[in-house]
């Protein structure tokens, strides 16, 4: 069994890192229309890294890729298409350089696939066939780069995300799914795509070969009713690293933050619904990861 499974399995908490794209914008690197973070990889390499070193040094024990919008059909809409296996290597080397320079103990590197798409447009989204060509090229692209496992983050559809789940657990590494939610107008938890609950996601999403289930990209206020619905539909582990904000392409919004202090009174929270992973997503920082480091428990 992966050594962090195995520890989380046997009550101990593992504390995630915090955004990339949204640390990048906070950061002075102009996000791309099309690609968003992606584009940081050729104009600011240096500060991706030094991210990733920022979250280690604040507690991480994971630390994600900046491959969230390194797809194949994500950069060929930004004109980097021609580029992708570079991209996606180079995120990987950015990510163990990072490790080497800052990590005084064990640091895993998870890999992003997501089901981003351009200008956040759900038409935008490529057809089977393509999907499952891109998701298998960029999950072995990862795995061939080195990552410790695959993170699939904003799983926000059943077509496409079962796509990405498939392509991932091709690989033979542990595939960690993260389900980006929202609260409707009736209460229900449901996907970003508002037509599925995240219950019914879960039974229609393919999720054998899925080590660990995380509500990601979901709103902190939103996190335990969807944490809930989760214990409801899965028996494996569990995760959280939910946003603070909103996005408005290219550029995140850093409207209705939430302190460090805030967002790890959260977190207590989500351990108390099952969370075993914790980090966050868009709007959190390495000053809130450092805070969870302190204030979590590390096992239950």
């Amino acid at each position: 069994m992966f050594e962090l499974e195995r520890r989380m399995g046997e009550g101990e908490i593992v504390v995630l890192d915090g955004a990339t794209g949204t640390e990048l914008e906070k950061r002075g690197v102009p996000m791309d229309d099309a690609a968003w973070c992606a584009a940081a990889l050729v104009t600011h390499p240096g500060t991706v890294r030094e991210v990733h070193e920022d979250y280690i040094r604040a507690g991480a024990e994971v630390i994600i890729t900046n491959t969230f919008p390194t797809a194949r059909h994500v950069l060929e809409r930004a004109g980097l298409g021609d580029r992708f296996r570079e991209l996606n290597e180079l995120a990987v080397e950015l990510a163990k350089q990072a490790r080497e320079n800052a990590a005084e103990r064990p640091v895993y590197v998870a890999g992003s696939i997501s089901t981003f798409s351009p200008r956040d447009d759900e038409a935008l989204q490529p057809e089977e066939a393509e999907a499952r060509a891109n998701y298998r090229e960029q999950a072995e692209v990862l795995a061939e780069a080195g990552v410790d496992l695959i993170a699939l983050e904003m799983l926000r559809d059943v077509r496409q995300s079962g796509y990405a789940v498939e392509a991932a657990v091709a690989t033979g590494l542990p595939v960690w799914a993260g389900f980006s939610c929202k609260r409707r107008e009736d209460g229900a938890i449901v996907l970003w795509d508002g037509e599925n609950t995240l219950a019914g996601a879960l039974e229609k999403v393919p999720l054998s070969g899925v080590s660990l289930v995380s509500v990601m990209h979901t709103l902190v206020e939103d996190a335990p009713a969807a944490l809930g619905e989760v214990a409801k539909g899965w028996d494996g582990l569990v995760g959280a690293y939910p946003h603070a904000g909103r996005f408005v392409m290219p550029n995140w919004q850093f409207t209705h933050q939430i302190s460090p202090r805030g967002f790890a009174d959260e977190a207590i929270r989500w351990i108390e619904a099952g969370a075993r992973a914790v980090g966050g997503c868009c709007g959190i920082g390495p000053e809130h990861i450092m805070m969870l480091r302190e204030r979590l428990p590390t096992r239950v």
